[in-house]
């Protein structure tokens, strides 16, 4: 996982079935989604940041906000989203910053790879978001469960070196 994440926000929730219905009904909940999706990469220490196009709205200042752990961008006035993410993209490579740029639009593809950038499409980024709601709600289902104890997940042996230094005897040792 690359330490810096640099998503193109409206692109992925328009490329993507993940979203498709949620931004037909509402936009905000739709980036809220997204924003929720993405906080697991942030609290993992993955520095995330999304840029979505503000480029129409003459109140959009272009300032970065942080949300849930996530840095949110509306790109300023009469700039769009890819030349936001393009100049981030620059930066990092710059830097040497290992990072990771998901966006399907050609043009910013080709703009932002190169160096310890790397490119990713939106719809490959969409099926590890999925991947990882499921592997994390497995997670849940197994902690409720009571299922996901420290002990649960050791090798055999060494559970029973533990219990014998512990001096128990598991129920199936008796």
């Amino acid at each position: 996982m690359a330490a810096r994440l640099i998503i193109d926000g409206y692109n992925l929730l328009r490329s993507t079935a993940r979203y498709a219905e949620d931004v037909d009904r509402d936009l905000d909940s739709a980036r809220e989604r997204l924003i929720a999706d993405v906080g697991a990469r942030a609290g993992e220490g993955q520095d995330v940041t999304v840029v979505f196009d503000g480029g129409n709205n003459p109140h959009s200042d272009g300032q970065p906000r942080l949300h849930g752990g996530i840095t949110v961008i509306f790109s300023p006035a009469g700039t769009d989203a890819d030349s936001v993410i393009e100049s981030l993209a620059a930066a990092a490579r710059e830097a040497g910053e290992d990072t990771e740029v998901v966006t399907s639009d050609v043009a910013t593809r080709w703009t932002s790879v190169g160096g310890p950038v790397v490119v990713t499409r939106a719809s490959t980024f969409a099926r590890e978001l999925a991947s990882d709601d499921a592997e994390w709600r497995e997670q849940r289902d197994a902690a409720a469960h009571g299922k996901a104890t420290v002990s649960d997940r050791l090798a055999d042996d060494v559970r029973q070196q533990l219990d014998r230094l512990a001096g128990r005897r598991r129920p199936s040792q008796r």
